[in-house]
């Protein structure tokens, strides 16, 4: 075992009696009361504060949107094929049923 493994655990095995000796149960034996306190007087700070400006506003523009040309394929009348991965198995599904 190096040196440095056997301090950690000279370290941790120290840390653990001392934890385990120094656990000690509390009793309350009496309630406690918060102090009466009085405020008087004072005055809160001020400050000068620079506000940034915000312009808000809107505009009308023309986006271009791309022509998507999606090609199905025919249907064949036997529904849909569902390959599950492999590349082997396949399961046809009859929409009509």
């Amino acid at each position: 075992m190096s040196n440095h493994i056997r301090n950690a655990a000279v370290i941790s095995l120290a840390l653990g009696t001392a934890l385990a000796l120094s656990a000690c149960g509390v009793d309350q034996t009496q309630e406690g009361d918060m102090p009466d306190v009085t405020v008087e007087g004072g005055q809160l700070p001020a400050y000068d504060v620079d506000m940034a400006e915000v312009d808000v506003g809107s505009e009308e523009v023309t986006v271009d949107v791309p022509t998507v040309d999606v090609n199905m394929p025919e249907d064949d009348g036997r529904g849909a094929d569902i390959d599950v991965g492999d590349g082997e198995d396949e399961a046809d599904i009859d929409p009509d049923n």
